[in-house]
């Protein structure tokens, strides 16, 4: 499964490289993950206070991609907790970013994942898979395309330029 991973590299020395073509996340996310930089080619998920796509996706192949959730910034509830994540390890999955919520926070920073949200709720999320999959997302002051390849650390989130 770890034949597909990406390297991460530092988001500074990124930046430093191609400056304003680097799309960089203005949102501040807190690190929740084991890994705590990370990086691959992105897919996405657009829901609102429902994670059922959010756990079929990452229980799926995640061939060292990374998972990006625009949840609108809500942190109402959560949309990963330890078990989505527990099988976001075990099926491959580089990492997630989510602009909303998770959960089980202590347990999920014990896995072997990269985990980028903005916050925690202990409350859980609907399961209707309401929302869409892999479509542009706009949140942080950039767009997020699906196969965009994306890095992230301590520093910050950031997307490569097409070339």
């Amino acid at each position: 499964m770890k034949q597909n991973m990406i390297a991460p590299l530092a988001t500074t020395d990124l930046y430093d490289e191609y400056g304003d073509k680097l799309r960089v996340c203005d949102i501040q996310m807190a690190n929740f993950g084991g890994h705590k930089a990370f990086a691959g080619q992105i897919t996405t998920i657009h829901c609102h206070l429902d994670n059922g796509l959010v756990k079929a996706t990452l229980n799926s192949p995640g061939k060292g991609r990374i998972l990006v959730v625009d949840g609108e910034g809500d942190l109402h509830t959560a949309l990963c907790g330890d078990m989505i994540a527990g099988a976001a390890v075990k099926n491959g999955w580089a990492g997630v970013v989510i602009n909303g919520a998770i959960r089980d926070s202590a347990t999920i920073r014990g896995l072997a994942l990269g985990m980028k949200a903005l916050g925690t709720t202990p409350r859980k999320s609907a399961k209707d898979s309401v929302g869409e999959t892999d479509v542009e997302l706009n949140f942080g002051g950039i767009t997020w395309r699906p196969g965009d390849i994306l890095h992230a650390d301590m520093d910050g989130i950031v997307l490569l330029p097409k070339e």
